[in-house]
């Protein structure tokens, strides 16, 4: 179990996520913060990352790996598909 509220794991995801968003530059890619809900984070990937063969090793081996190890080894990253933003309960 998370000891972090959602809300107390925002400023420490954004953080992170503008931590290896240079990585992702590098190929071409961004990726945006959307929400943290019941310990899941929510991002979405763009530019080059999308359609991109290797985009779900980038969340799995990039984005969750740099949170797990900064923050807590429970989080998971989910990536939200455009137009689907404001939907993410039914993800």
């Amino acid at each position: 179990m998370i000891p972090f509220s959602d809300e107390e794991l925002i400023e420490p995801v954004k953080h992170v996520i503008d931590k290896v968003r240079p990585s992702l530059a590098l190929d071409g890619g961004d990726i945006d913060f959307i929400t943290v809900k019941n310990g899941n984070v929510y991002v979405q990937l763009k530019g080059a990352c999308i359609g991109c063969a290797s985009s779900g090793s980038t969340l799995k081996y990039g984005v969750e790996r740099q949170l797990r190890m900064d923050i807590h080894p429970e989080l998971c990253v989910v990536n939200v598909p455009f137009g689907m933003e404001n939907d993410i309960d039914n993800l």
